[in-house]
């Protein structure tokens, strides 16, 4: 399957607005139950693209399997005390988190 000159602008714009933020910023959206936990296992930005393209069976799939979920308060309490970093993207309304992998 071919990416459209769409699709790749759109994956350019999600790539571009992912960043690191601290947890503690993005508590208000975790308060709000906006907050998606999405397992290293993903691509981040892929996510996103899928999220916004509504596909809605791919986004079913990985909240079945466990590699999206909305984040739970013992995730938020431990990223809190950690005061730890996470890679996050916003697709409206939710905002997607990933924990940056710490390299050894």
């Amino acid at each position: 399957m071919t990416e459209t000159n769409q699709e790749k602008i759109s994956r350019e714009e999600l790539n571009l607005e992912t960043a690191q933020i601290a947890w503690k910023e993005l508590q208000r959206f975790f308060a709000s139950g906006a907050a998606l936990f999405v397992s290293a296992e993903l691509d981040l930005v892929e996510v996103a693209v899928q999220m916004s393209k509504d596909n809605a069976e791919q986004i079913r799939e990985w909240m079945n399997s466990g590699k999206m979920v909305k984040v739970t308060d013992a995730q938020a309490a431990a990223w809190f005390e950690a005061d730890a970093l996470l890679w996050a993207v916003v697709v409206r309304p939710w905002v997607l988190v990933q924990p940056v992998e710490k390299l050894h």
